[in-house]
Order: structure tokens, then sequence, then C-alpha cells
């Protein structure tokens, strides 16, 4: 299953897309985290305005964007960065955002990368490398993975705090 092009990727989403994310920092040298570490959020989120743009096409199609991060707390400054731009990044395209303090997903079994599920029928799991960079998407759709990815995400969702009720510690 090769992976797709983003825009084409989100035009064939029809109902749902669920999104874990576990890592504590992810690319460091992104321009948009570096704006937030001096001081400058606003412009830091506007350097997302086309993530939040095709999220506003995906939800005004009915699909439903959920998005659950699992955070070592107290929370990195990338986790930190997340949060602050989250409310004008996500919410803002009709995201559903929830958090989970890392203590809080102990027992859960999860799979070892990020990942993303569509219509829970596809994923793809996002590589990163140890630094953060990104290492390319590796595309699932093995029925059985499906299934753990949904779960484990199902398990994380049921847990974590709306993000309107999250305070970072």
């Amino acid at each position: 299953m090769p992976a797709k092009p983003l825009e084409q990727e989100w035009a064939d989403v029809t109902r749902s897309a669920v999104h874990l994310e576990m890592r504590d920092s992810y690319i460091r040298d992104d321009p948009g985290f570096i704006a937030w570490q001096e001081g400058r959020t606003a412009e830091a989120a506007a350097r997302y305005q086309g993530w939040t743009e095709l999220m506003k096409e995906a939800t005004a199609r009915g699909v439903v964007v959920r998005r659950a991060r699992i955070v070592s707390e107290p929370l990195s400054d990338y986790t930190r960065f997340e949060y602050d731009v989250t409310d004008a990044v996500n919410l803002a395209g009709g995201e559903q955002v929830r958090w989970l303090p890392r203590r809080q997903a102990s027992d859960i079994a999860l799979p070892g990368n990020d990942f993303w599920v569509f219509d829970g029928a596809y994923g793809k799991f996002n590589h990163f490398t140890g630094e953060g960079a990104s290492a390319g998407p590796e595309p699932f759709d093995d029925p059985r993975i499906v299934k753990l990815c949904a779960d484990a995400f199902e398990a994380v969702w049921e847990r974590a705090t709306p993000h309107e009720e999250y305070r970072p510690v």
C-alpha cells in the first residue's frame, strides 16, 4: 500500500480519522516551534494554517477528526508548544483534541509508533528519528493492525481529558 499525497489522503476520507501522538518532542527545528520559543505564538500558529484549512474541508464534509496526545508531565517545551497552538490550529479546523498524562496510560496496549486510522479501515504509522525528525509514513490496511490501532486509540480517548478542560503541568 503506497503512501498518498496529503491532499489525496484526506480527500479519500469519508467518515472518520483518529490520530494518536505519543512523543514528547517532534521536529525541533520546525519554524513554528522556533517562533513559539521566541514568544511569537500567533505567528507559530499561522504557520499551520494549511493544516487548519485541510481539516476545515474534511470536517465540513462530515468527517469526524479526533486527536489524542499521550504526554509526560511536566510537559516538555515541544508539548507545551503543541498545547499553546491547539486552539488556533487543531480546534479551529474542527478537530477534537484530548490529552492523557503518560502515567495514566501504563496499562493500555499501544502500538510502537504514532498513527492515523482513516474510516476504521486503513491508516499509517508516522515514524520519527530519535531527534524527532520525520522518518516517513508507513501505510497499513491489514485488518489486525487497523484493529490494534483503533482499539488503542479508543482506550486512550476514553481516559483522556478534552483540550478545553486539560491544564498542563
